[in-house]
């Protein structure tokens, strides 16, 4: 029992050093906290530190589709001689993980959502907006064919099409969100995010180099946005504010900022019993998937409320569990099966799914006359997430469509869950 105490307060502390390495090194705030907490936890799922389960304790969990077995029928198993202690130290791990990664996610997001102001970003969204729904419009199709062409081929088609949406909608929020209301396996979701940040890190490496030349070349250029000097004096500062603020995890424990940080998070408990109760009324719904976009739904309506949207830092909290839930995820991933045939597809699903939607992107864009500049922040919204969109901005030279760029990410925040969680239960119905 102390063991599992002491794993659960790891998953819940060690983002504190990984926050506080990304303050002290360069190269680690680069890397980002999230990609060092995959790799932290790879390592532990790899090198003996946890107990690793049997040949006949994988054929009892993933061969029957369950992360864990039900206390009561491993001890069947076990004095059976079909499972060993060991396998009842994994299996107690796998609960521990499974219990605190499905919690973790719905706490999560409305304190993420908590700091949204829609109405305010919408106003400067100029072109963004068309290219915001183009982009969507790329990524369904683009997912839907590829769901078509992989799904005899990956067991799993049909949710990694639903997280592939979300990923490239809102970026590792929505991932997480959606790996955890349609019961991704760990290892799935660890490969299709591990393929997804390679593949995006080559091209956002594109886009901050050579990219904007390049897509300048093929669609129109920006035209700045008409707004009043008492406008413009509003745009620069939420620019400025915004640009700032996603990466910034200081003053967080000031009490000037603790105290009502604390409200933020009672009032993300109350949204998440809030989403269970709500379950309850969808009997014929699956738990986690109305838990999921209950929370979103009201995470969402709680922005509305001036009182909770000023919370300072609650963003940064809500990514806080996103860290943790990285490492708990990543933790249960073994490396012994990531060369199977499945993920070579898997590989393939993602690819297909990155550069084919933003190929359709740029040619919508390219038909509806919208700019390079705006094009290529709204991307980074969407794919990225809206943290990256200031160095984007920064490589175009252009500070104005940096509002353009995090109001259509946080967008994608909003509507990801949604078409994700949509596209990974109803597919196999469409087609």
């Amino acid at each position: 029992m102390l063991n599992l105490i002491i794993l659960i307060v790891f998953y819940i502390t060690f983002p504190v050093f990984l926050i506080w390495l990304t303050t002290k090194s360069k190269l680690c705030k680069k890397i980002g906290a999230i990609v060092l907490a995959y790799a932290i936890g790879i390592i532990i799922a790899n090198i003996g530190i946890l107990p690793r389960g049997s040949n006949a304790f994988r054929n009892e969990t993933v061969g029957k589709d369950r992360p864990f077995i039900p206390k009561t029928e491993v001890a069947e198993l076990v004095a059976a001689g079909t499972l060993t202690d060991r396998d009842a130290r994994a299996n107690n791990i796998a609960a521990i993980q499974d219990n605190v990664q499905s919690a973790i996610i719905p706490l999560a997001l409305p304190l993420i959502l908590f700091s949204l102001n829609v109405r305010r970003w919408l106003k400067f969204s100029g072109k963004g907006f068309l290219s915001m729904v183009l982009a969507v419009v790329s990524v369904m199709i683009i997912v839907a064919t590829g769901y078509l062409v992989f799904r005899a081929k990956i067991p799993e088609a049909q949710e990694v099409a639903g997280m592939l949406i979300g990923c490239y909608t809102g970026g590792t929020v929505n991932m997480s969100s959606i790996a955890v209301a349609l019961h991704i396996p760990p290892n799935t979701f660890v490969m299709t995010n591990t393929y997804d940040m390679i593949i995006g890190g080559v091209t956002i490496l594109f886009f901050v180099s050579a990219g904007p030349a390049f897509f300048r070349f093929f669609l129109p250029k920006y035209k700045s946005h008409a707004v009043t000097t008492g406008e413009n004096l509003d745009f620069d500062k939420m620019n400025k504010e915004m640009a700032e603020d996603f990466d910034d995890f200081s003053g967080m424990f000031k009490k000037g900022t603790l105290l009502p940080l604390f409200g933020a998070l009672g009032l993300a408990m109350v949204i998440f019993i809030m989403g269970f109760g709500v379950s309850m009324l969808l009997p014929k719904v699956p738990l986690l998937i109305s838990v999921i976009l209950t929370i979103t739904t009201l995470g969402v309506a709680a922005s509305f409320i001036p009182k909770v949207r000023n919370i300072r830092k609650s963003f940064q909290l809500g990514m806080y569990f996103i860290i943790a839930f990285s490492l708990v995820i990543s933790s249960r991933c073994d490396l012994s099966v990531f060369f199977q045939v499945k993920y070579i597809h898997l590989l393939l699903f993602v690819t297909w799914a990155y550069f084919g939607s933003l190929i359709l992107h740029m040619f919508l864009s390219w038909i509806f006359r919208v700019d390079a500049d705006d094009f290529l922040v709204t991307t980074t919204g969407f794919v990225y997430s809206p943290p990256f969109v200031p160095m984007v901005a920064a490589a175009l030279k252009n500070k104005d469509v940096i509002l353009t760029g995090l109001a259509t990410g946080i967008i994608g925040w909003m509507i990801g869950n949604y078409v994700g969680i949509l596209f990974g239960t109803v597919l196999d119905k469409i087609f």
